[in-house]
C-alpha cells in the first residue's frame, strides 16, 4: 500500500517509521531545509533524534507530490489540529484520509469530523487516535491504536496500514468518541499534573497535599466529564472507556512522557503559563484546547468542572492550590 503521511512532527514520523517496513511511504515536511536535513542525516534532529529513519521511507518537502502518492492508498494527516482545515482542502479527488490530531479547532469549536463534513463531505475520512507515545513507537514499543471512520473499509484501511507485531490497531465506527476522548484528555491531564505537583512540593516542604487518592478521583472524574461531553455529541458510551478514551486518558495524565501532564506539574511550581511554553518548547494541545473544550461544553449544556478548574489557572484566575480546593470544595451529589 502507499501511505502518504503529511507532517513530519514526532507522531508524523513515528508512524511513518512504523509503516515503512511494509509499505510504500512517503513523508512530506513543510520545511525544506528540514526535509534536506533528514535526508541527510537520516533522523529527525528536531522531534526524534534518537530514531533512525529506514532507507525504505521516503521524504519529501512537495506537498503535490505527496498528495499524489498517497491518493490510490492512504493519506495521513499529521499536523496540529490548527492546519486541519486546510489540509483537508487539499486532498484530491477520490483520496481516503485519518488524521492524528487531537483537539477541538480553536474559534470554532469544531471536531475533526465536523470540519470534513464543511470542507470534504464527499470523502472517505477518518481519525487514528489512542494511548501512544511517538519515541516508544519509533522505537517499536508494544502499542495499541484505534482506525475510527463511519467508512468501514476505511477504518479497516487504517488497520491494514498500521497494524503489525508491536502495533496493534483496532477499527471503530465511532470517530466522534475517539476524538472527544483525543481532545478533552490533554486538559485532565493538566489537571492531573497539577495535583501531583502539588503533592511533590507539599512533600519537600514536609507537609501532606493531594495524594494518590487525589490522582485517582480526578482521573475518574476527568473520565466522567469526557463522557458527558462525547453522549452530547452522539458518540456511543463505550468508546470512551476504550484505548481513545480511559487508555489515552491514563497515559497522558500520568506517563513522564507527556507534555499537558508537565504543564500541571509546572504550574503548580507556579511558573507562568509564558515560561511553561518556552521550557516546553513543543505544543501542549491542552493548553490550546481547554479554553474551546470548555466553550463547546456550555454550549451543549455540559458541566464540566475540572475542565473549568484548568481553564481558570491557564487564564490566571487561580493557581493551582485554589483550582484543587475549589474541587473538592463542590457540594456533594450523586457520582452518576
Amino acid at each position: 500500500m502507499k501511505i502518504s503521511v503529511l507532517g513530519a512532527g514526532a507522531w508524523g514520523t513515528a508512524l511513518a517509521i512504523a509503516a515503512s517496513a511494509r509499505h510504500e511511504v512517503l513523508l512530506w515536511a513543510r520545511d525544506a531545509d528540514g526535509v534536506a536535513a533528514m535526508q541527510a542525516e537520516r533522523r529527525n534532529a528536531r522531534y526524534l533524534p534518537d530514531a533512525p529513519l529506514p532507507d525504505s521511507l521516503g521524504l519529501t518537502g512537495d506537498l503535490q507530490a505527496a498528495l499524489a502518492h498517497g491518493r490510490g492508498g492512504l493519506i495521513v494527516i499529521a499536523t496540529p489540529m490548527a492546519a486541519l482545515r486546510g489540509m483537508l482542502a487539499t486532498l484530491p479527488a477520490g483520496a481516503r484520509c485519518l488524521w492524528l490530531c487531537k483537539g477541538f479547532e480553536a474559534g470554532t469549536g469544531r471536531l475533526g469530523h465536523e470540519i470534513a463534513r464543511e470542507v470534504v463531505p464527499q470523502l472517505a475520512t477518518g481519525v487514528l487516535s489512542g494511548p501512544s507515545f511517538a519515541q516508544e513507537v519509533a522505537a517499536g514499543q508494544p502499542t495499541a491504536l484505534v482506525s475510527a471512520s463511519e467508512d468501514a473499509a476505511l477504518a479497516q484501511l487504517g488497520v491494514t496500514a498500521f497494524h503489525s507485531e508491536r502495533l496493534r490497531v483496532y477499527s471503530s465506527a465511532d470517530p466522534v468518541g475517539v476524538e472527544v476522548g483525543g481532545a478533552v484528555k490533554n486538559v485532565m491531564a493538566i489537571a492531573v499534573g497539577m495535583a501531583d505537583g502539588l503533592r511533590l512540593a507539599a512533600e519537600m516542604a514536609g507537609r501532606k497535599g493531594p495524594g494518590l487518592n487525589a490522582r485517582a478521583a480526578l482521573i475518574t472524574r476527568g473520565l466522567a466529564e469526557m463522557q458527558r461531553m462525547a453522549l452530547a455529541l452522539g458518540a456511543q458510551p463505550e468508546t470512551l472507556l476504550g484505548l481513545a478514551g480511559l487508555g489515552d486518558l491514563v497515559l497522558t495524565a500520568t506517563g513522564d512522557l507527556s507534555r499537558n501532564r508537565r504543564v500541571g506539574l509546572l504550574m503548580a511550581e507556579g511558573l507562568s503559563l509564558e515560561a511553561i511554553l518556552q521550557r516546553l518548547g513543543h505544543v501542549a494541545e491542552g493548553v490550546y484546547s481547554a479554553p474551546t473544550v470548555l466553550a463547546r461544553a456550555r454550549s451543549l449544556g455540559v458541566d464540566m468542572p475540572i475542565t473549568e478548574a484548568v481553564v481558570d489557572v491557564l487564564e490566571g484566575r487561580m493557581d493551582a492550590h485554589g483550582a484543587m480546593e475549589a474541587l473538592m470544595g463542590r457540594q456533594a451529589k450523586s457520582e452518576w
